[in-house]
């Protein structure tokens, strides 16, 4: 194998650029979002308009963990008003469609420390994700890197059990008939598996089998559906018996487990096809 050829790249600043410009910047990463380094995600939108004013950036979407990202980019050095308007556009959003987890994300040329300081002030209150990006030319040849110099807090060690809730929790949180649905989904699981109740906690509604949590399957009610958790292996057979169904696949998690919205009259009418996959991943769980 010939050895390879070292090629030094000239570092552009685009804060008064006359051609490579914010614009610029934001089309490059609408066109390829893997820029940023965060992931398999796709454009949603671009200068969404928001409610009293402004515009977001860019809204990205991780279809497979139900995350969006409120992007915004300024070139130079990061200042207060682009941190404050980055997390008033991610408060406006994740408001707007509570059904999905929101991050803000900062990108600019340049994070001095004491900015840094500040947005990690936020972090850990706030999802918050701060990312510096530089310029590359060589030849008549540019590129964007990106790099990530505040990711949002992820905490270490093993995951607490949520914190417990009941039933009346719910009903308040979501609605009494959506919660209604997960006694329905129960019903089915109860024709192969007698011992299983449901178990309220606060991030979600669980299963236990003889008084042991055991989730193959759980239930986020919300206020006018409730979507369904479960562990199964990806197949792209019991898909299209979703879409035959009119069932709605939200997405298939890096953890294995389908996310399905559900509404009232779905379970009775695919109360089949609903036991099936519930038997099965039921099955896979006791192996």
């Amino acid at each position: 194998m010939s050895e390879l050829e070292f090629t030094k790249f000239e570092q552009v600043n685009l804060k008064n650029h006359p051609v490579y410009n914010e614009k610029w910047v934001q089309k490059k990463i609408s066109d390829d979002p893997s820029i940023l380094g965060l992931g398999d995600l796709i454009l949603l939108n671009e200068e969404l308009i928001q409610p009293g004013g402004g515009r977001l950036d860019l809204l990205l979407y991780d279809s497979e963990n139900e995350q969006r990202y409120e992007v915004e980019v300024q070139l130079g050095k990061v200042d207060e008003s682009h941190i404050i308007r980055t997390i008033e556009y991610w408060d406006i959003e994740r408001k707007r469609y509570p059904q999905y987890d929101h991050i803000a994300v900062i990108v600019a040329e340049e994070i001095t420390g004491r900015f840094l300081n500040i947005i990690s002030l936020f972090n850990g209150h706030i999802p918050l994700i701060a990312i510096q990006m530089k310029t590359l030319q060589c030849g008549q040849k540019i590129t964007i890197d990106c790099t990530k110099i505040l990711d949002r807090i992820e905490l270490g060690g093993p995951e607490p059990p949520p914190p417990p809730a009941d039933r009346s929790y719910w009903e308040k949180k979501a609605s009494p008939a959506t919660v209604t649905i997960a006694d329905e989904i129960l019903k089915l699981i109860h024709t192969f598996a007698p011992n299983f109740a449901l178990n309220y906690n606060k991030g979600y509604i669980g299963l236990m089998e003889n008084d042991r949590a055991n989730n193959f399957a759980y239930f986020h009610p919300k206020k006018k559906f409730l979507r369904l958790s479960i562990k199964l292996r990806k197949s792209e057979q019991f898909e299209s018996q979703l879409d035959e169904a009119g069932l709605e696949m939200i997405s298939y998690s890096k953890s294995g487990r389908y996310k399905i919205r559900l509404y009232k009259e779905d379970v009775e009418k695919n109360k089949d096809l609903l036991t099936e996959a519930l038997r099965e991943s039921y099955g896979k769980a006791t192996e």
